[in-house]
């Protein structure tokens, strides 16, 4: 039975349920979960997400069904809920408090590889990214619709060009199985089949597994292709992090999509990246739902990977000074620690200002030493 009422910002368990007295009603959380929930929710400075609760009886179901979305969104966040309502704290105090993340740390020029298209090192390289590609297995982030563009569907069902009208995961899903079979003809007598991992949202899942079902899923195996959906995160309501309530349901938290990165940890949650390191799988590459040029560099980018050694490579592309695109950085802290990212172009500026670079974010001369940027 469910004995739902007012949650206060304090209560005391018994085995079987919490007492939680509040104004001049108390009310009993009969289902072990909701107590641990309740507890959590209350200690990370929650008690708001209560304050209008009514008295047990009244709108019970609604308060089941609250309960049950912070479970979800409990699972869904690496550390559970608590972890992100401190992480959020955390980053919110820090911006208020004019906290610049790169303090200590120096940028330098990343190693890598300038490309030129056709020459002798190119393909040398792409032969042995082509090489590589068995031992590959591929991620697309797709949980975008194409809103901005004028298109009310998917982005990956959008025309890559017009002649042959071919969508983009119809183009990903042909590029990838003839990369497969340029790999293992290389081999000799292969059978590799290589794995496509696609991240979707509450917003495009449905209409992604539609897309595959439909075309057959464009000549690959369906068993070679694994669907995993990004949840949505709890939005702030203000700059304590309090959780926001839906405008339109008190009993439910607004929620909405969360960043990219969430690839990774779903990735590891699934058991994929297990699963591939077990059947001899090496890298995993990552892109985008409209880059339709990207598969002409992959294989000499996979190539770059192999030859050098690398653990983690970004393709980029050349980026000018001042342009409103992030830049590959090598950041090289006091004590040692160092780490190659993309710093947004707002804070490139003056990281390069306050490290012994007058100009700050100026061109230089040659490709080898200025900011590239992903593609």
């Amino acid at each position: 039975a469910n004995d739902l009422g007012p949650v206060p910002s304090r209560g005391d368990g018994d085995g079987d349920g919490l007492l939680l007295p509040t104004q001049s009603r108390s009310c009993r959380l009969k289902a072990s979960y909701k107590v641990e929930l309740a507890k959590m929710l209350l200690n990370e400075g929650q008690g708001h997400l209560f304050e209008h609760w009514p008295e047990p009886g009244v709108h019970d179901d609604k308060k089941k069904n609250f309960f049950d979305q912070v479970s979800r969104l409990n699972s869904s966040y690496p550390g559970g809920l608590a972890a992100y309502i401190q992480n959020a704290k955390k980053l919110l105090a820090d911006s208020k408090a004019g906290q610049n993340p790169y303090d200590g740390f120096t940028p330098s020029v990343p190693s890598g590889e300038a490309l030129t298209f056709g020459d002798e090192n190119f393909v040398s390289l792409e032969a042995a990214g082509v090489k590589e590609a068995r031992n590959a297995a591929f991620v697309l982030v797709a949980g975008g619709l194409g809103e901005r563009l004028g298109y009310k569907g998917i982005k990956v069902a959008l025309p890559r060009e017009t002649t042959t009208g071919k969508c983009f995961l119809q183009h990903y899903i042909e590029s990838i199985l003839a990369l497969q079979e340029a790999s293992c003809k290389m081999e000799g007598e292969c059978h590799t089949k290589i794995p496509f991992a696609i991240m979707t949202s509450d917003d495009t899942n449905a209409l992604t597994i539609k897309l595959l079902e439909s075309n057959s899923y464009f000549g690959m195996e369906p068993s070679q292709v694994k669907i995993l959906k990004q949840e949505k995160v709890a939005c702030l309501a203000d700059n304590d992090a309090r959780l926001a309530l839906d405008p339109n349901d008190k009993y439910k938290i607004q929620t909405k999509p969360h960043g990219h990165g969430d690839v990774h940890s779903l990735l590891y949650s699934s058991g994929l990246l297990e699963q591939w390191k077990n059947t001899g799988r090496r890298w995993v590459l990552f892109f985008q739902d409209t880059n339709g040029l990207l598969f002409n560099a992959i294989p000499s980018a996979l190539g770059v990977s192999a030859t050098k050694g690398y653990n983690v490579n970004s393709l980029a592309v050349p980026r000018k000074a001042k342009e409103a695109i992030g830049g590959i950085t090598k950041l090289t802290h006091a004590d040692g620690r160092t780490m190659v990212i993309n710093v947004e172009y707002n804070q490139l500026d003056p990281l390069l200002r306050a490290t012994g670079h007058p100009d700050g974010d100026a061109n230089c001369e040659t490709a080898d030493t200025r900011a590239w940027t992903i593609q």
